[in-house]
């Protein structure tokens, strides 16, 4: 009897041992589950968010291997023997049974929610994401004599700017570069491209990382002019930065549970630096129609960060929108109108974008403006799109006429010998008459040319070095075959008398400026007409010119009234 019981005691202290190591090896598993799942989670810093597909796909995987931990005794068993006899030896235990239970939920919720965002079944509600309303365009777009609110300058080209003017400063050049990424944005209604500078390397922000970031650079893309702006205190969380003070994970780490879609430098209207961080959700099922829901802006120099709700953004924000976002919502409203059988058989009335975008501030705004064709792919458009990227709202201009890319051939044509290429064109309204503009690049990327193309008929090409020269060759071109009207309304004419002319080196070459006896100044391009070296202080002229806002007129010609010498001659004679 006692050797019987003996058995039995060492049995269950045995069975006890067994218990205590096998709970020994959930614990030590299960941390290092947690361990890997933490390492993940700060490396990569994915959002913990319902609508990202990512995130059911790590869950799908954790409860997995969580199941995986806890059925350990089965698999050793499944190991030595057969499978089935394995299971059906010992039941599952019951965290086995909640963890694998639940990684079959997850699927099963991915699966409904992928299904719920299909656009076979929600082609309404992808429509109607966008709202647009069709416009005049005579009337709504205001007549362009001077490019002052247009983007004409590329990114491709800013970049070769904004390294042109780091590479001078030595002390910035040796331990930063500029950002690739250059944001489009509005300062007192004035078009500007900014870029932050980046750590060279690993060490040299190691070597930095305690003053950080020391300026930006700002170029006017209207007059192609770059600027490097020092900040009094350095940007520390910046994207080239690493651990705690790299942008990206530390506003994530700030709202984890936040879908952030991009990191945008801009500047405030005083020219303080931010990131403009949008955060989307799906609004279509689970993970169909993303769309922007609002944004976090981060103060790059302090890590401060806010979050603001789609309807409280501050208006200094610029970058809100994507303007490939934007494209993608229009694209759907386009597409998906008349419902999703449509968009793939019949295809009638479906229409989508151009396959890019141009930048227009109107107000303190941007606007994405881009071309809009048939579905069929065409080199027409049917009319173009303009959306703000702070609100997204959407204005369509029903204006027939060559898609985008066929005008960027016609000017490239024009200059053929010269190699030039054309820049993606912004559309203008010259004398109520729809305009591309853009600008020729030579092959090292830099402007070289302005070129103006009539959106209805594209064979009428005007090429000039200047943006003064290039709207006065188009509008000659507009009035001679008639499409804007009377000549007159072009230009205007008066006689004056010169008091001073002044010739003055720019980046269109060289001008001329005239000032009169009342004070009022007149400008031509000297390569437009050298007979302007005959001018002299006293001349009485005729001139025609085209009014300008800021006060100095674009003179297109001009005849002698009375010359200076003439009246002396008389003068010395009567003596």
């Amino acid at each position: 009897m006692g050797k019987k019981k003996d058995k039995k005691k060492n049995k269950k202290k045995k069975e006890n041992i067994d218990m205590s190591i096998k709970k020994k090896v959930y614990a030590i598993l299960t941390i290092l589950l947690i361990v890997l799942v933490g390492a993940y989670y700060y490396a990569f810093f994915p959002a913990v968010n319902i609508h990202l597909e990512s995130f059911w796909g790590a869950a799908i995987v954790i409860l997995v291997a969580l199941g995986c931990i806890f059925a350990l005794s089965q698999l050793k068993g499944a190991w030595s023997s057969n499978v089935t006899e394995a299971f059906r030896e010992k039941k599952m235990s019951f965290m086995t049974r909640l963890f694998w239970t639940l990684a079959v939920l997850a699927v099963i919720v991915f699966v409904i929610g992928s299904v719920a965002g299909l656009k076979l079944f929600r082609a309404k509600s992808y429509s109607n994401m966008l709202k647009v309303k069709t416009y005049d365009f005579a009337k709504d777009i205001e007549e362009t004599d001077q490019i002052t609110d247009i983007a004409l300058m590329d990114t491709a080209s800013a970049k070769i700017f904004g390294n042109r003017k780091i590479g001078s400063l030595s002390d910035v050049v040796s331990q930063y570069e500029v950002e690739d990424a250059y944001t489009q944005i509005s300062v007192e209604k004035k078009p500007f491209k900014v870029s932050a500078l980046k750590y060279a390397s690993f060490f040299k922000w190691w070597n930095n990382r305690s003053k950080g970031i020391p300026g930006y650079v700002k170029i006017n893309p209207v007059n192609l002019n770059a600027e490097y702006v020092a900040l009094d205190k350095g940007m520390k969380y910046v994207p080239s930065a690493y651990f705690n003070y790299n942008l990206e994970r530390h506003v994530q780490l700030k709202y984890p549970t936040k879908i952030i879609s991009g990191y945008n430098f801009e500047v405030d209207d005083s020219g303080k630096p931010y990131y403009i961080c949008p955060t989307v959700t799906a609004k279509i099922g689970l993970f169909g129609g993303v769309d922007v829901n609002g944004v976090i802006i981060c103060d790059p120099v302090s890590g401060d960060c806010r979050y603001y709700g789609i309807n409280n953004i501050p208006s200094w924000v610029d970058n809100v929108y994507n303007g490939h976002l934007l494209e993608k919502k229009y694209n759907w409203y386009g597409v998906l109108s008349d419902g999703y059988i449509n968009s793939v058989i019949g295809q009638k009335g479906c229409k989508q974008t151009t396959d890019d975008f141009g930048y227009k501030i109107i107000g303190d705004d941007v606007w994405i403006y881009t071309g809009v064709t048939s579905v069929n792919g065409d080199q027409s458009n049917i009319g173009f799109v303009m959306m703000n990227q702070r609100t997204s709202e959407a204005k369509y201009y029903k204006v027939s006429g060559a898609e985008e890319h066929s005008a960027m051939s016609a000017a490239e044509g024009e200059v053929q010998e010269k190699g030039y290429k054309a820049s993606f064109p912004s559309l203008i309204n010259v004398a109520g008459v729809p305009t591309y503009i853009m600008v020729l690049k030579d092959a090292g990327g830099l402007v070289k040319m302005y070129a103006m193309v009539n959106v209805s008929q594209y064979n009428m090409v005007a090429t000039a070095t200047s943006q003064t020269e290039v709207f006065t060759n188009y509008k000659k071109m507009l009035a001679k075959s008639g499409k804007s009207g009377d000549v007159d309304k072009l230009s205007e004419t008066k006689d004056i008398v010169v008091s001073d002319v002044k010739y003055i080196d720019t980046d269109d070459g060289t001008m001329v400026y005239v000032k009169d006896s009342d004070g009022d100044v007149y400008k031509q391009a000297f390569a437009d007409n050298e007979q302007l070296i005959k001018l002299n202080v006293g001349d009485r002229i005729e001139i025609k010119y085209e009014p300008s806002e800021d006060g100095i007129n674009y003179m297109t010609s001009y005849e002698y009234i009375e010359k200076q010498a003439y009246r002396i001659i008389e003068k010395g004679e009567n003596g």
